[in-house]
């Protein structure tokens, strides 16, 4: 068949549409969004319905545009309140963990490449290179897990993988690009430690200074403008994403670093909790004004990164032959359990020596939630587009992985947090009322759970509260006083912006 842009356009909707509708029935029973899409694409591709898409170049550009989104997103949604007590594991996880897990399971390749020579016989700098492309974990997969099994981590658990998946793709970016220039040099003869060291060093400070600075200009932009067309805000903050990213790779920096720092800064912006005490004063870290039309750029950006996932899932299972990837069946399937129950394992329990307070269900726990997802399959693209040798084993090996990792692991987070009993039901969030109230109220919706019948009239509420309506079971209720509250029923409040230490649960 003659590809035109009907066809096109027909295929990119047909398979859109297919995978989301298969979506709907992983979420309920926990599986991965990931995997849906990655097999969705699978199925799509050579080895199946038949189109070949074999462009690793357009695989990375389309990765690096899906990834900076993903991170800049995810740092608009940390709250820096909730962060704030587990940022020493978080980033201790985030940095040296990704270096052990590295360091560990490139070793393991390279003595699995002696028992599997005809497979998997690789030099040490390219084992090395392999681990360092597949040593991040999927923020993305763990929590559409916990959110679609309305789990609710305990012991600051959730925060920590936030805050650990979500900063960690910078560090196993660096790891992959220094060994792509390793592997080039001859296994490293030309480059120095002092050389590699001074390029972290570059990639960590112009990435964290320039997101952090980047976020502040922003914020500032975005309130003085003023905009006629509240539309715009919209467009401007996708410019910025972008323009983020490329500055700051453009001074050698780490881009990817720089959108998550920005992202950061950007969504604590005014917020009451974000704020340090400095020489014995007070000071607004992020700035002491919120965003305007926050909401709606929390809608958009929420959007934005579902089509980017997909198009990004679909476009790595395209890009994957599976007959191809097969040949590596076996030596991937055991570096594959090396990485889950030892490498990944062994590089958390060192990591977070430091932190003794942490107690050792909850270092199972993280150990276990080590989801390979879509950066290691972005990264695997970066050995074959500079032309490495072996590149087509690296991403094979990895996109093996990553869906042995979603199987195994991405199937059995629930299970692990219920015998662990590290997790509960999590009833909280606006799922429950979908409302929504104008900006410029400067309110605030919270939930609560009645856990003592009365009368609503004498229901004791925080002064200035008003119950705006009961759920009660599949039923809403609009309240009033002789209203007889039931034990389990939900209530939706609404009070004055006086904390922004609420729930905001309208936007």
């Amino acid at each position: 068949m003659i590809i035109t842009a009907g066809n096109f356009l027909l295929f990119a909707a047909v398979i859109l549409i297919f995978s989301i509708l298969i979506t709907k029935a992983g979420y309920k029973i926990g599986v991965p969004t990931l995997l849906i899409f990655l097999v969705v694409g699978m199925f799509f591709g050579e080895d199946g319905v038949g189109i070949h898409f074999s462009n690793y170049q357009v695989a990375q550009f389309i990765g690096m545009i899906s990834l900076t989104i993903i991170l800049f997103t995810g740092g608009m949604d940390t709250r820096f309140e909730t962060i704030k007590p587990v940022i020493g594991p978080g980033l201790v996880l985030a940095t040296v963990g990704v270096l052990l897990t590295t360091v560990f399971t490139g070793f393991f390749i390279y003595g699995v490449g002696f028992v599997f020579e005809k497979a998997l016989s690789v030099p040490l700098a390219l084992a090395l290179l392999l681990a360092a492309t597949m040593s991040s974990t999927d923020s993305a997969s763990v929590f559409s897990i916990l959110r679609s099994q309305k789990l609710k981590l305990r012991d600051n658990l959730q925060p920590t993988l936030e805050l650990e998946s979500g900063s960690n793709d910078p560090m196993a970016y660096m790891l992959t690009i220094v060994m792509i220039q390793v592997v080039q040099n001859g296994s490293g003869a030309n480059i120095s430690v002092l050389h590699i060291i001074l390029i972290f060093l570059l990639q960590f400070v112009v990435g964290f200074v320039g997101g952090f600075a980047f976020g502040r200009v922003y914020v500032w932009v975005h309130n003085k403008l003023k905009l006629e067309n509240k539309a715009l805000y919209q467009i401007l903050i996708i410019g910025f994403i972008f323009l983020t990213f490329s500055i700051c790779d453009m001074l050698g920096g780490n881009g990817y670093l720089a959108v998550y720092i920005a992202g950061i800064v950007v969504g604590n912006a005014g917020l009451v909790d974000s704020d340090i005490k400095i020489g014995g004063k007070i000071h607004s870290l992020f700035g002491s004004r919120k965003v305007t039309e926050r909401r709606s750029i929390d809608k958009l950006l929420d959007g934005l990164v579902w089509l980017v996932q997909i198009i990004m899932f679909l476009m790595l299972g395209l890009l994957v032959t599976p007959h191809t990837m097969m040949t590596m069946a076996v030596p991937a399937i055991i570096i594959g359990v090396f990485i889950i129950l030892v490498g990944r394992p062994l590089a958390v329990w060192l990591s977070l020596l430091p932190f003794r307070k942490i107690g050792l269900k909850d270092k199972i726990f993280v150990s276990w939630v080590g989801l390979r997802g879509a950066a290691p399959i972005i990264f695997a693209t970066y050995p074959f587009v500079n032309g490495i040798k072996g590149g087509e084993i690296v991403f094979n090996v990895v996109f093996f992985i990553t869906l042995l990792s979603l199987i195994i692991q991405g199937t059995t987070i629930p299970f692990m947090a219920k015998i662990l009993n590290l997790g509960e039901k999590d009833i909280s969030g606006p799922e429950h009322f979908g409302v929504e109230i104008p900006e410029e109220l400067n309110t605030v919706l919270q939930q609560q759970i009645v856990e003592d019948e009365a009368f609503l009239k004498d229901y004791p509420l925080p002064k200035g509260t008003l119950v705006m309506i009961v759920k009660r079971h599949h039923k809403y209720i609009v309240p009033n006083g002789g209203l007889f509250l039931k034990k389990g029923d939900k209530l939706l409040l609404i009070s004055e912006n006086n904390d922004e230490k609420a729930l905001d649960v309208s936007q």
